[in-house]
């Protein structure tokens, strides 16, 4: 891994990431906001569908306090939709601070710029459960291409690291005979073909 310094990754990628959280976090809220069933079962067979918001909520606060950066924790509640808007609110303010993003911290994995960490773990988490909140909601997930393929080329390689990390279920790698979105769904250890 090349290290990157704080100073250049706020030059180069602060506005991306704030841009990006942004969008993504977005598409989740639209998704929320028409679900009408928040114990239906999703494609992660331990949780039901307010459990995506409470695994996405929960995580961060801890992981980056640990690192010395303070977020908000908030508590899901009985009204989903509100909670995860006012955790999104949180998390935009941290990413629209060039300076913060600017900061290294280390989470367990080096001195990286916060930015960096966002990016790496918070951002993709926050792509990759809209796919299960759309099943999970009877919704269309609309996942970017061009996210879905990158994230396929990179995870791919990488697929019994992500097996042994416990963060996912049992990868399968599936060939470039199946769609994109199907082998980034059945990398992270989800049938794509699952059903309520």
């Amino acid at each position: 891994m090349v290290f990157v310094s704080g100073a250049d990754y706020a030059r180069t990628m602060t506005n991306q990431i704030a841009q990006q959280h942004a969008a993504l976090a977005a598409k989740l809220t639209a998704l929320a906001e028409n679900v009408t069933d928040w114990d239906a079962p999703t494609p992660v067979a331990e949780w039901r569908t307010r459990d995506i918001f409470s695994h996405l909520m929960g995580w961060l606060p801890g992981m980056l306090g640990a690192g010395g950066v303070e977020l908000p924790a908030v508590e899901v509640g009985d009204d989903v939709v509100a909670a995860w808007k006012e955790h999104t609110a949180n998390v935009q303010a941290l990413v629209d601070d060039e300076e913060q993003l600017a900061r290294t911290i280390d989470v367990g994995q080096g001195p990286q710029p916060l930015g960096a960490v966002l990016e790496q773990y918070y951002i993709a988490d926050l792509f990759m459960h809209r796919w299960d909140l759309a099943k999970a909601s009877g919704q269309e997930a609309d996942l970017e291409p061009e996210i879905v393929a990158g994230m396929v080329q990179g995870m791919t390689p990488i697929a019994e690291v992500l097996g042994a990390s416990g963060q996912f279920g049992t990868p399968v790698v599936l060939d470039d005979t199946h769609s994109d979105e199907d082998r980034l769904i059945a990398l992270i250890g989800r049938d794509p073909n699952w059903k309520p």
